[in-house]
C-alpha cells in the first residue's frame, strides 16, 4: 500500500515551469488583449481614407505613437505635405491658430474627431468660394490617401567659386606646407614644425646615406 502511494504522488507531481523570456510573454499577452477586442461582436470598422492619412502622419518620425492622436507638429507638416497651406488663403499661421484652438488648454495633442474639426475650419479659408460641405470636401480629397513626404538627402552642388578655394595645389605660404602634392593632409606634420633630431642640416638630401656609402667601400 505504502508503494502505491508514493508511486500516485509521483504521479500527480508536474514538472515545474521554465522561467521564459519576459519581453516575448508581455508581447504574447498583449496580442491576446488585441485578439479579444477585435473578436467582440462584429469585426472593426474598416478605416476611412481620411483616417488612415491622419493615422499614417500621427506616428510619422514618433516610434511610442499609437496613431490615435496627433501632435502639432505633425499637423503641420500634413497641411504642407498635402497642400492644404496654399500660402494665400491658408499660411502655416494659420494652421498653428486652429490647432491651438481645437486642442484641449493642457492637451499636446488632437483626437482624429479633432483633426476634421480643425479641417472644417481651414477648409473655409482654403476654400472660400465653396459652400460648407464641399469645401469640407475638398479639403478631405487634398488629404484621403497621402502619406508623408521623407525629403531625401541634398546633394552638394559644385561651382567653380568652391572649387577654386578648396583646390590645393593653388594654396601658398603656411597653408601648401599642410598638403602633400596629392593634396592629402599632412595632420600634425604640416602644423607644427616639428624638429628634425637626425643631426643632419636641414634640406640636406643624402640623409641616412653613410653607412651604405662606408659598407659600399669595404
Amino acid at each position: 500500500m505504502a508503494d502505491k502511494a508514493k508511486s500516485g504522488k509521483a504521479a500527480n507531481k508536474t514538472p515545474p515551469k521554465s522561467p521564459g523570456d519576459p519581453a516575448k510573454e508581455k508581447s504574447a499577452k498583449r496580442l491576446s488583449l488585441e485578439s479579444e477586442g477585435t473578436n467582440e461582436g462584429a469585426s472593426a470598422p474598416e478605416l476611412s481614407a481620411l483616417e488612415e492619412a491622419f493615422r499614417k502622419f500621427a506616428i510619422h518620425g514618433d516610434t511610442r505613437a499609437t496613431g490615435k492622436e496627433m501632435h502639432g507638429k505633425n499637423w503641420s507638416k500634413l497641411c504642407k505635405d498635402c497642400q492644404v497651406i496654399d500660402g494665400k488663403n491658408v499660411t502655416i499661421t494659420d494652421v498653428d491658430i486652429v490647432f491651438s484652438k481645437i486642442k484641449g488648454k493642457s492637451c499636446r495633442t488632437i483626437t482624429f474627431e479633432q483633426f476634421k474639426e480643425a479641417l472644417e475650419e481651414l477648409s473655409k479659408k482654403r476654400f472660400k468660394d465653396k459652400s460648407n460641405e464641399e469645401a469640407i470636401q475638398e479639403i478631405h480629397k487634398l488629404i484621403e490617401g497621402k502619406a508623408p513626404i521623407i525629403s531625401g538627402v541634398t546633394k552638394a552642388i559644385s561651382s567653380p567659386t568652391v572649387s577654386r578655394l578648396t583646390d590645393t595645389t593653388k594654396f601658398t605660404g603656411s597653408h601648401k606646407e599642410r598638403f602633400d602634392p596629392s593634396g592629402k593632409g599632412k595632420g600634425k606634420a604640416g602644423r607644427v614644425d616639428l624638429v628634425d633630431e637626425s643631426g643632419y642640416v636641414p634640406g640636406y638630401k643624402h640623409a641616412g646615406t653613410y653607412d651604405h656609402k662606408v659598407q659600399g667601400g669595404k
